[in-house]
């Protein structure tokens, strides 16, 4: 079952450097369907989607570690088994003393234009 985000949600998470979850806004728990205490400590994959292509998360860390912001549009998994979509923008977060420290993760509602036009995307990447 598709979860539709409503145009008001942001979802945020911030991971540690081996993207271990170490915040979840109410957000992002509420459409994935984790607690946060459930979702602190765990890798964010927890939300991967088994229709996601390996090759999109490649870019995405290739990206991120470089010390890039990554863009693109992310197909998750739902706790009960469900998915939704999103707007993902990843940044590599910097500490006071100039090194990466994780990576900070907001996610806002899609159209269903943009979900296609990711879908035949995601498709040729297989």
């Amino acid at each position: 079952m598709e979860h539709v985000l409503k145009h008001t949600d942001f979802l945020v998470s911030q991971t540690d450097s081996k993207g271990k979850i170490l915040f979840a806004n109410e957000d992002f728990c509420k459409i994935a369907g984790y607690s946060l205490e459930e979702l602190i400590g765990q890798p964010h994959s927890i939300v991967r989607h088994s229709d996601m292509p390996r090759a999109a998360f490649k870019d995405l860390w290739d990206t991120v570690k470089s010390g890039k912001v990554w863009t693109g549009y992310v197909k998750n998994a739902t706790r009960d088994g469900g998915y939704y979509w999103v707007y993902a923008t990843v940044y590599p977060s910097i500490d006071c003393g100039g090194n990466e420290s994780g990576y900070m993760s907001c996610r806002r509602k899609v159209s269903p234009e943009e979900i296609q036009a990711a879908e035949i995307l995601y498709r040729s990447m297989r």
